[in-house]
């Protein structure tokens, strides 16, 4: 009996680590076609941001209603619903490239936001659960990150060939990634719906239940919700504003007459390679440190790096290794400025911070916590709303404000940092 429930437990592990690399495969398409967007119908950078901004204001709209319906339909049916929308969305992004419409890619990119918001409701307290919380559930998480980090360095590479120069890129350039992610949701559906996912029955205790506690009675994950809109804004941000400093042909900062836009894909996809080898250690050391700890380090980490790539001379140039934005080779060593390199290695410390929110902010809520998901998903809306403010911050000062843009995610760091340390211990607000 024990262990044909583990089999049970590692079929459904499996498939949530699926639904996680689904997530980042649609949603980090948004940034390399922000870009395309804003050549192709000559607008600036925050324009070009707003299809990130769509898919991740769908957050702030779904969020709530889809842990609603995580509780009422349970796991399985509310992965079904989510993949089956996410097929409409990216639909509709692909017949954008078909009638050349910004606005009709924008609706497609908040169509499949609802989508990637009702999944991450599933996948994050399903993978929690699965591993019994606590650090165990924290490791499970860093598990689910890294096939995340994995699909989201794979689209920037594929763009990265699919599209040797941005300047002139289309929208159809990039058709086959549209198709492969049509394919991925028709196989995930007959995956998820071949799987048999365990489901927990406190959808109909709360149903029953009158108390007015609920998720927001506890201060922990109130901060920690706050900490999921912070986070989600610092990870997008920080490789969205880099590719467009690297790329702009009136800074020039990596001193090229031409491929400055190939070593700008090469380095923000270098950073979602980052992400999931730091994720690949979180995992592994997750079941040893505490979710606390790790927070605490990483973002500790995290401030010192940005700072430097804040103040340190835009002269002083480094050889990194990085994915190259070529069909020929597709690694080897670039010339960048010493600020790009650290800013990719940000990536190596916000790659664990999601797991480590999560976990600390769902601790000891028990029969809330798919209700607690569901608001955690609305405030994601943060990873389309910073990078707007710091690509605006860019624009207020002529479109060379990069570096000083980079202060957002300074700010952001700090907050997470006093969550690890002081906000999130477990405490009521209200009996």
């Amino acid at each position: 009996m024990e262990n044909k429930k583990g089999n049970g437990n590692i079929v459904a592990i499996i498939a949530m680590f699926f639904l996680f690399a689904m997530i980042s495969f649609v949603t980090n398409l948004a940034s390399p076609m922000g870009d395309i967007l804003k050549n192709q119908f000559s607008i600036p950078n925050w324009q070009g941001t707003l299809g990130v901004f769509a898919n991740f204001i769908a957050y702030a709209v779904m969020g709530i209603p889809s842990g609603a319906l995580l509780a009422k339909m349970g796991y399985k049916k509310t992965a079904l619903l989510a993949i089956a929308i996410g097929f409409i969305g990216v639909g509709i992004q692909t017949l954008s490239g078909v009638a050349e419409s910004f606005a009709v890619y924008l609706l497609g990119a908040f169509v499949a936001g609802f989508s990637m918001c009702m999944l991450n409701t599933v996948v994050n307290p399903m993978l929690n659960n699965l591993g019994g919380g606590g650090k165990k559930g924290n490791q499970l998480i860093q598990l689910g990150g890294s096939c995340n980090s994995l699909a989201g360095t794979a689209v920037i590479v594929m763009t990265g060939i699919l599209i040797p120069s941005i300047t002139k890129a289309q929208i159809s350039d990039v058709f086959p990634l549209m198709y492969a992610a049509l394919g991925i949701f028709a196989f995930a559906f007959i995956v998820i719906l071949m799987s048999k996912i365990p489901e927990t029955n406190n959808g109909s205790a709360q149903a029953k239940e009158k108390s007015k506690i609920g998720p927001m009675s506890f201060r922990h994950f109130v901060l920690g919700a706050i900490g999921i809109f912070v986070y989600v804004g610092v990870e997008v941000g920080i490789p969205n504003v880099l590719q467009k400093w690297l790329q702009n042909d009136t800074l020039n900062v990596l001193q090229m007459s031409e491929g400055a836009e190939a070593i700008a894909a090469s380095v923000a996809a270098t950073y979602w390679f980052l992400m999931l080898i730091g994720r690949l250690v979180g995992a592994a050391v997750g079941a040893k440190v505490s979710a606390k700890a790790m927070l605490a380090t990483v973002s500790a980490v995290g401030i010192a790096l940005v700072l430097g790539a804040i103040f340190m001379s835009t002269e002083m140039f480094v050889s990194m290794p990085v994915f190259k934005n070529s069909p020929d080779e597709l690694f080897g060593f670039v010339n960048v400025p010493i600020n790009a390199m650290l800013l990719v290695l940000v990536g190596l410390c916000t790659s664990v911070m999601w797991g480590g929110i999560f976990n600390l902010a769902v601790e000891g809520l028990g029969k809330y916590t798919e209700r607690a998901s569901g608001i955690f998903m609305a405030l994601v809306c943060g990873g389309g709303i910073l990078p707007l403010l710091q690509n605006a911050i860019v624009d207020m000062q002529d479109g060379v404000g990069y570096q000083v843009s980079y202060w957002v995610i300074v700010v952001g760091l700090a907050y997470l940092l006093f969550y690890a340390l002081v906000g999130s211990k477990p405490k009521m607000i209200k009996e």
